[in-house]
């Protein structure tokens, strides 16, 4: 069971965790520590910031972030019967069975980084088998098409959180120090970029990409049902939840239920592209405890990630033109955020003393 449950400020049926506040000693008594390593004081930049946000979320002045693991919702999209990807629907399977088979790139990276991997149907628009690596939590069959109502229920939003908040406690009982988010899911980019003009107010022109390649056509017809959908469907944006079924999907859900589960145990969250990035968004918005708990690992080259890094502050590690989900970006950035920690403990001091190598830290200095 989660610390210190909750009622939604929205009046939800949903329960959501208590997320604690970071701890601002254990963050001071690492930047002392970092004070004291043998290097000029700053000379490792964002590694060193990178540290002390660790300390905080953690508690500890000396994080240990060696047990990891990537957090991989699927789901399929009814809006993309109106052409806004490049694909077809069907391609979301293919691509949950092509990671099962640990044929994909987030498969590749995870086993990089020595990182658990899940892969979760929360919402693919067909049955698949069970198998190894694959967690079926399916809530339904794809969301229905939000150009002509609300893509989810708000029981099937709520109950997709809950995927989210479940798989994280299950990681964390088989011991967790970081975790990042992957999406998978044709046409996933266009209710993200509805989200983020929900939220935002921003005009659906500067929020929307070309997700999978669409050409200029396809991007217009883009932006087109986008506020067909915003206006049918008239999303609350004093109401996360009511944006989030309206406009958002499955594996949108299970990612904010994700990160708001991950956040309550201390958990450092690493969020990917754009997806995870609009999970995010609507996380911040349900519970804005969340924040200083994330990590943008980059910069999508969709346009409306840009959006989202600025409303919640974020500057990402990376940028590599990356735009293919799965949580590879995130995954890739786990190599920086272990260096971060690893730096702060393994490094000598001026007074002598210094960890063992590959040790991460030899003790736990628990800040309250």
């Amino acid at each position: 069971m989660m610390n210190g449950l909750f009622l939604s400020p929205t009046q939800t049926s949903l329960i959501l965790p208590f997320i604690p506040s970071i701890r601002p000693m254990a963050r001071e008594a690492a930047r002392a520590r970092q004070a004291v390593l043998t290097k000029p004081v700053g000379s490792l930049g964002r590694l060193e910031e990178l540290s002390l946000q660790l300390a905080a979320i953690t508690g500890e002045a000396r994080p240990n972030v060696a047990r990891k693991a990537v957090i991989v919702m699927a789901g399929d999209h009814g809006v993309t019967s109106e052409g806004v990807s490049a694909y077809a629907a069907e391609a979301t399977r293919q691509m949950v069975l092509n990671c099962v088979n640990d044929g994909a790139a987030i498969n590749v990276l995870a086993r990089q980084m020595g990182a658990r991997l899940a892969v979760v149907d929360i919402g693919v628009a067909t049955d698949l088998d069970p198998a190894p690596g694959l967690v079926l939590r399916k809530i339904a069959y794809g969301t229905q098409n939000m150009a002509h109502g609300p893509a989810m229920t708000r029981e099937q939003t709520e109950a997709a959180i809950a995927v989210g908040l479940e798989l994280v406690q299950i990681e964390v009982e088989r011991g967790l120090d970081l975790v990042a988010t992957g999406d998978m899911g044709v046409g996933n980019t266009t209710p993200s970029s509805a989200l983020v003009a929900a939220f935002t107010g921003e005009p659906v022109e500067r929020v929307t990409g070309r997700g999978t390649g669409v050409d200029d056509a396809g991007l217009q017809r883009k932006i087109a049902v986008i506020k067909r959908a915003l206006a049918v469907n008239r999303p609350d944006p004093s109401d996360p939840l009511d944006v989030l079924a309206k406009v958002g999907g499955l594996e949108i859900a299970g990612l904010v239920g994700v990160i708001l589960g991950a956040a309550s145990q201390r958990v450092p969250v690493v969020l990917d592209g754009f997806i995870a990035g609009a999970a995010a968004l609507v996380a911040t918005e349900l519970a804005p405890e969340v924040k200083p708990y994330l990590i943008a690992a980059h910069r999508s080259t969709e346009i409306g990630h840009r959006l989202i890094l600025e409303r919640l502050e974020l500057r990402p590690l990376l940028d590599l033109d990356l735009r293919l989900g799965e949580g590879t970006g995130a995954v890739l950035a786990f190599s920086l955020v272990e260096a971060a920690a690893r730096i702060l403990n393994e490094m000598a001091t001026l007074n002598g003393s210094q960890s063992r190598p590959g040790s991460q830290s030899t003790r736990k200095e628990t800040i309250c």
